[in-house]
């Protein structure tokens, strides 16, 4: 009587471990295309989008820093390099990271890293060259997010802080 239900046990199992197992290879890249979709929304990519000081009324992503001015580009590299040009905002931190389709951190530079210097990535693929100049970030994927983010002590900065971060650029070849 038992070893007629050892089959459909084992059964059962097996389709659990492959369940569990698709959830966790499907989540990251669910979880960033709904990132993409919300940053993105309007269909425009490889450009910056500069967004407001994040407040109770106003969050544009899950649980943002009040203290933290937020910049996001989503990319495509689909038809080319990408390239990344942050300004430096002098006596602030701050940072820019780049998120491939899969969440996976691709790259991380700061205000520490560059020495007062601008930021320049250029998003890769596998057989492609950076322009001269430009630092290259090799991706496995077409699309991602790049966020920049800069510190305010105040947020009587953000008028200031605003126009230099609106130099930044992120544009296609």
């Amino acid at each position: 009587m038992m070893r007629r239900w050892i089959f459909p046990i084992l059964a059962g199992g097996l389709v659990a471990l492959g369940a569990y197992q698709a959830t966790l290879l499907a989540t990251p890249y669910a979880l960033m295309y709904a990132a993409l979709q919300k940053i993105g929304g309007d269909g425009a990519s490889n450009r910056f989008v500069f967004s407001k000081m994040a407040t109770a009324d106003n969050q544009p992503i899950v649980r943002p820093s009040p203290d933290l001015s937020y910049s996001t580009c989503v990319f495509d590299l689909s038809k080319g390099p990408v390239l990344i040009d942050v300004s430096p905002v002098p006596g602030r931190y701050w940072s820019v990271s780049i998120f491939d389709a899969r969440t996976d951190v691709a790259a991380v530079r700061s205000d520490r890293d560059t020495k007062g210097e601008p930021a320049r990535l250029a998003l890769i693929k596998q057989g492609q060259i950076a322009p001269a100049g430009y630092e290259p970030v090799l991706l496995g994927y077409d699309r991602g997010l790049a966020l920049v983010r800069i510190l305010l002590a105040n947020p009587s900065e953000f008028p200031a802080v605003d126009a230099i971060r609106r130099k930044s650029t992120c544009k296609q070849v």
